[in-house]
């Protein structure tokens, strides 16, 4: 099989004009093409009024060395690659040896897991939240009634914070091994749609998700792996080793009993405050990481459509529209889009007390009424939170907790309209962009829960962006505060086999460990880890 990228035809093409093109691409007769499978699509829409469908195909052709010989120099044309997963090592028949632990059960932890279970090792997974349907519940508490169950939220429990998102299945990372492949395979076995395996940009959603972890665990558990629930793990049970390195023992839990374990892999989240303030504590090798702090902004869906796709917005296989969005501004700070859901609300994500937090979501469909992204600033820790490994922990508690008080209490969040926020002035009111962030939100000025290097940078970018995107600035366009957990403010630094730098046997793990950045990249992450404590655990 060859693999041929790059293969542009119109939007609207018939199916059967799939064939002539990969032969006049590859500059053989039609008898020569024995079959194609579609490997990738994606759309170029530079030209909104002839906006293009881009394929990857794996073709068969009768005389493959033939077709290699005539594009020597083609890098949209090479056989096609081995994409399955070879585990490194597996267990032996009957092993018994003492179980690895991971702590987490978001999509790096889940993977980490999986792979573990199936080379055969029967890990623990204990997560402090819940299984994630009584995990819905309790975040519907927060949305609904404005009740926080602080181990029990968007952020904490199965599926982990990804589970109340866009769902998007792809991320920059180079992924030499295809470990990528392998997740959307175990997503498709576990009840995702098969487009997810061919579309550039697949997404999920978050319904579809729920049924996905459920399906995911229950392959885990079927593999003698086990799952514990509302299990929170206080405390690091350490050997101090000859060399001054520690070496890991087992955990200490909140309920006071202890789980005797010699592997650990760490995949506890962006948002594991307490657990990154005991690791530190507890002398594990920690740094502060760069991270942002902004608003989610919120257009109708139909606005964005339009100014992507043109007349062709709202076809049924471009779908609804995204948008990825940068300026570098002249006090040296970059405001970005971020976690752009398209057809999506906005969503109250705090997994504290007295604190606000913004989050996007979106469903499989994305048919809501509004687009909702990121709209945040960068920021690092030499020159915003330079007071040790923790600082970026306190930088944002800071401001979410002054968006609780501009909200007005009950976990309303802060909202202001663009013209306004340009302004320098409160609103009083919203105008014809309905926010959908609830428990609701309380017309305000932004700059009061906003450093003001922030403010400053976004007032500059919001026109820029509104010259790429038409109406991005328009008046009535809500702001909704604060996003503060786009990434993990620390990391837990690590060697190349993935243990921690001074804790043997500790494996730290995915986005809260600073490695990681989303879903995919997460699950990818955890592939490695499981891979390397496999090996680690066979090396004893």
């Amino acid at each position: 099989m060859l693999r041929l990228s790059g293969l542009s035809l119109p939007l609207d093409h018939p199916p059967e004009a799939i064939a002539p093109a990969i032969c006049a691409r590859l500059g053989i007769a039609v008898d020569e093409l024995r079959g194609y499978t579609l490997f990738k699509r994606g759309n170029d829409a530079r030209r909104k009024s002839a906006i293009l469908l881009v394929y990857t195909f794996d073709v068969d052709v009768a005389d493959e060395a033939a077709v290699l010989a005539r594009f020597p120099n083609d890098k949209d044309l090479r056989p096609t690659p081995d994409m399955t997963w070879h585990p490194p090592v597996r267990a032996p028949e009957g092993w018994s040896g003492q179980r690895p632990v991971v702590i987490g059960a978001g999509p790096c932890g889940l993977f980490a897991g999986l792979v573990l279970a199936q080379m055969g090792f029967r890990p623990i997974i204990v997560d402090r939240g819940k299984v994630v349907r009584q995990r819905t519940k309790d975040t519907w508490g927060l949305w609904r009634r404005s009740e926080l169950n602080p181990d029990s939220n968007v952020q904490f429990g199965e599926g982990g914070a990804g589970t109340f998102s866009d769902g998007k299945l792809y991320c920059r990372v180079k992924d030499p091994r295809f470990l990528g492949r392998k997740v959307l395979e175990e997503f498709v076995k576990a009840g995702a749609p098969d487009d997810i395996l061919y579309e550039a940009h697949p997404h999920i959603g978050t319904f579809r998700l729920v049924t996905m972890v459920e399906s995911l665990r229950a392959t885990i558990e079927e593999l003698g792996g086990e799952y514990r629930w509302e299990t929170r793990v206080d405390d690091l049970v350490l050997d101090r080793l000859p060399d001054g390195r520690q070496r890991l023992r087992g955990l200490q839990l909140a309920d006071g009993s202890f789980l005797e374990t010699d592997h650990v892999v760490m995949a506890v989240g962006h948002s594991a405050r307490p657990t990154f303030e005991m690791l530190h504590a507890r002398g594990v090798h920690i740094e502060a990481k760069p991270f942002s702090i902004g608003v989610r902004i919120e257009h109708p869906q139909s606005w964005i459509d339009e100014a992507r796709f043109g007349k062709c917005a709202r076809h049924p296989i471009l779908g609804a529209a995204a948008y990825s969005l940068v300026h570098h501004c002249s006090n040296e700070r970059t405001v970005y889009s971020f976690c752009m859901c398209p057809g999506g609300r906005v969503v109250a994500a705090t997994s504290e007390e007295g604190r606000v937090v913004t989050n996007g979501m979106s469903q499989y469909s994305r048919a809501e009424f509004n687009a909702n992204s990121g709209f945040v600033v960068g920021i690092d820790p030499a020159r915003d939170y330079p007071d040790g490994p923790l600082a970026g922990i306190e930088f944002q508690r800071k401001w979410e907790s002054l968006a609780y008080q501009a909200g007005g209490g009950a976990y309303f969040a802060p909202g202001q309209r663009v013209e306004d926020f340009l302004a320098g002035r409160p609103s009083t009111a919203l105008g014809s962009v309905t926010p959908s962030y609830k428990p609701g939100v309380t017309p305000t000025d932004l700059a009061a829960c906003l450093p003001d290097f922030a403010v400053e940078a976004m007032r500059e970018a919001l026109p820029v962006f509104g010259r790429q995107i038409r109406r991005y600035d328009d008046p009535d366009v809500v702001m909704t505060g604060v996003e503060t957990r786009t990434s993990s403010p620390i990391r837990i630094t690590r060697g190349k086999d993935f243990q921690s730098l001074n804790v043997e046997r500790l494996f730290p793990a995915g986005e809260g460990a600073g490695y990681a950045g989303g879903i995919l990249s997460a699950a990818i992450d955890g592939i490695k880890v499981g891979e390397a404590v496999a090996q680690s655990i066979m090396a004893q």
